[in-house]
């Protein structure tokens, strides 16, 4: 008689049918998730994250920023035309990017030493006690050196601006130690083009992050101000 492999003896204790069904089964149960279907909740219950409103980082952060030259000035008004022209086509993430973020990126800086940009990188975030691996792609991620400055999440401009929180704060978990700035503290911004909020996330032990108000890219100049010199103040906290 052929020996019966671990495998069939296991299903054989259970009277299964066939070796393949529990094969596959496992294999479903250990499968990565993607990092897109957690939500706040999930975060909250599986990697013990929890948000300090009483933080006023957000209310104070930009009390010493410098006002904006001429040229940046210049160069927002040009992006808020160039949104407000696409705007009507209810556009793509992709275009989101190209048409808000790029620029914004270059104003703060970030095209220029010692920063520089990757675009769609891999990430894993592991829940060591629930044996769950969820994978996902970062839009945006701003580096000095090895180390991760900002974590930018765009979205489709049909889509509420806070539905891209979770998966923002996903990726800034993702992050290792070796990762992050001396400091501890993980800065993201999510964005739909006509809104963006930005984040902050510090292992204390237990992960804590703090949001900031929802700018209103299109609507307030003041805002698209503000988040330039938010921008701007995030790569200065890295230099």
């Amino acid at each position: 008689m052929r020996p019966t492999s671990l495998t069939e003896a296991y299903i054989g204790d259970r009277h299964a049918s066939s070796p393949i069904d529990y094969a596959e089964t496992m294999e479903a149960a250990t499968a990565p998730q993607p990092i897109s279907s957690l939500s706040l909740s999930d975060l909250r219950e599986t990697f013990a994250l929890t948000r300090d409103r009483a933080d006023p980082f957000f209310e104070q952060w930009l009390t010493a920023a410098e006002p904006l030259n001429d040229f940046e000035q210049q160069a927002l008004a040009r992006l808020k035309r160039n949104y407000e022209n696409i705007s009507e086509t209810n556009p793509l993430e992709e275009v989101v990017k190209l048409v808000v973020v790029a620029p914004l990126l270059d104003l703060a800086g970030f095209y220029q030493p010692p920063f520089s940009i990757r675009a769609e990188v891999s990430t894993k975030l592991i829940a060591t006690d629930a044996g769950q691996t969820f994978t996902g792609s970062i839009d945006v991620l701003v580096v000095k050196q090895r180390l991760w400055v900002l974590i930018i999440e765009s979205k489709q401009s049909r889509f509420d601006v806070t539905a891209g929180i979770p998966q923002a704060l996903s990726y800034m978990l993702s992050q290792s130690a070796v990762q992050a700035p001396e400091s501890g503290n993980r800065f993201g911004m999510v964005t739909n083009g006509r809104e963006a909020v930005f984040l902050k996330l510090a292992l204390q032990p237990s992960p804590v992050y703090v949001q900031s108000r929802i700018y209103q890219v299109i609507d307030a100049d003041a805002a698209l101000t503000e988040i330039l010199q938010g921008l701007k103040a995030i790569g200065q906290r890295s230099l």
